[in-house]
């Protein structure tokens, strides 16, 4: 968080570049489950978590933020998961991800406000020595807060500390397009989605209105608007002028949705909901690499999908 109470990501400090996540190999197999001691699922671990500045208490997403070069994130198998984290000049810190925490208050991300787990003070110190400002990490709280997604786009479903949805999709088809009129290719990390798809044809992601991985159903709610994140080196942190041209040229508010009020805006992905999710039961909710994707329901055109 910055002093005036809001979170910060590489919007505006484009040297806080990727965290890289290495998960147990038991997580990638059908049979692992997110335990209550685990706290986490597969494209879930960076939702959970934020930084936030010790003044303010306004987060900054987890999965935002490093100082300049990477951030590293791996993880033990031990009585509890344990996350590990590495950056440059720091000695690694391990973090037990089911171990009980002291809760803080007034905690916040965009227009949301509530409490978290604080992740201790050498926690606190770590971070503060990487970003060089007073820093704590703090978990989302689920025993006793919600925050829900946008209900103009998808009422009644639940974000953690993700910028407003908990699933974002992208194609490799989409990207490989991109990158036949981009003078240097730009890798599918720069637009961070948690779910890709290879084998459709280039962006046809927009107008996935609703599909099915495994047993999940999956809802494509609105097109997902692009900031400056990017343009950044998530190798280096060092921020670009593209993909951001092109896609001004191939994927605006003018070429996408040309009957709508233009918001200057770019698009490149597709903002899910999962429908099971609504369920109180927990189990069962997996989708694992090489599932197929059936696509349910489509809309007619990009100009009739939300954004």
């Amino acid at each position: 968080m910055n002093s005036a109470g809001r979170g910060f990501t590489q919007r505006v400090e484009p040297k806080l570049a990727l965290i890289e996540l290495e998960m147990p190999q038991e997580a990638f197999t059908e049979e692992w489950q997110p335990t209550p001691d685990s706290h986490m699922g597969i494209s879930q671990f960076h939702h959970l978590f934020t930084i936030n500045d010790a003044q303010s208490r306004n987060v900054m997403p987890f999965f935002f933020h490093v100082r300049v070069g990477v951030l590293r994130i791996s993880f033990l198998s031990e009585p509890l998961l344990i996350a590990v984290i590495r950056a440059p000049g720091l000695d690694p810190l391990k973090i037990p991800l089911g171990a009980k925490r002291a809760t803080v208050d007034d905690v916040s991300v965009w227009e949301w406000s509530g409490s978290a787990y604080d992740e201790g003070d050498e926690a606190a110190e770590w971070f503060s020595s990487c970003f060089g400002k007073p820093t704590r990490l703090v978990r989302f709280n689920e025993a006793s807060e919600i925050r829900e997604t946008n209900p103009d786009y998808a009422q009644g479903y639940k974000v953690l500390f993700a910028d407003a949805f908990p699933f974002l999709l992208a194609s490799q088809g989409s990207v490989d397009a991109l990158n036949s009129i981009l003078k240097e290719p730009v890798p599918m990390n720069r637009f961070r989605p948690n779910i890709i798809v290879e084998g459709c044809h280039p962006y046809s992601e927009d107008l996935w209105k609703t599909i099915k991985i495994d047993k999940l159903t999956f809802l494509g709610v609105k097109l997902c608007d692009r900031c400056k994140v990017p343009t950044i080196n998530q190798d280096n942190g060092i921020p670009g002028e593209e993909p951001t041209e092109a896609l001004q040229a191939l994927r605006s508010d003018e070429v996408l949705r040309p009957s709508h009020k233009n918001k200057r805006r770019v698009y490149f992905g597709q903002n899910l909901v999962c429908k099971e999710s609504l369920s109180a039961k927990d189990e069962g909710r997996i989708i694992k690499v090489g599932d197929p994707v059936y696509v349910l329901e489509s809309f007619p055109s990009s100009d009739e999908v939300p954004a």
